[in-house]
């Protein structure tokens, strides 16, 4: 396996077979301090303030079936929050059969809970593009795969849609996949 930083948040990994351009959930800071922006977030010191809080409060909601509904929804929703976190989304080049857009959710540090994934065969993909979009007063570029259904029609796969990472990335994951489309047509 080979391993090459190509900014701090993007890695491209290079193994037998295929190619993965991860892009992962941080970034730097932009004052020049180099610190780690992170958009994940781990378990915080307060979480464990928990069970002593349920223990206090347990004695005057334990009968009360209203209470006690409301205090495991919130404790579902604080543990539903944190393992669904989006961790790194990446775009997979598998030379002969075609591309596979990824996206891994869970807790930092800890293997993803889930991870979604959509192939692309190179038979349908009619192209991967790097297009513009307007958000607000911003310009955003993305990466897209455009497929040809089985119904006859195009559909449009973004890549790297939840991170939208900046465009020398971009350039790059474009650079790489176009070159494994041009060898295998």
């Amino acid at each position: 396996m080979i391993k090459i930083m190509v900014s701090p948040e993007f890695v491209v990994l290079q193994r037998p077979g295929f190619t993965e351009y991860r892009v992962e959930n941080w970034r730097l800071a932009r004052d020049g301090s180099g610190r780690i922006l992170l958009g994940v977030s781990g378990w915080r010191w307060y979480y464990s303030l928990i069970p002593l809080v349920v223990s206090v409060i347990w004695p005057r909601i334990h009968d009360n079936n209203i209470a006690l509904g409301g205090l495991f929804s919130a404790l579902a929703c604080l543990l539903y929050f944190n393992c669904s976190q989006l961790l790194f989304e990446s775009v997979v080049v598998i030379p002969p059969h075609g591309i596979q857009l990824e996206t891994h959710r869970g807790l930092p540090w800890f293997p993803p809970f889930t991870v979604a994934r959509q192939f692309i065969p190179l038979a349908s993909l009619q192209d991967f593009i790097i297009h513009e979009g307007l958000s607000g007063w911003n310009v955003r570029y993305y990466l897209a795969a455009i497929r040809l259904s089985e119904a006859g029609d195009y559909q449009v796969h973004v890549a790297f849609e939840n991170l939208m990472p900046h465009f020398e990335i971009l350039l790059e994951v474009y650079r790489g996949v176009q070159a494994v489309i041009s060898n295998d047509r």
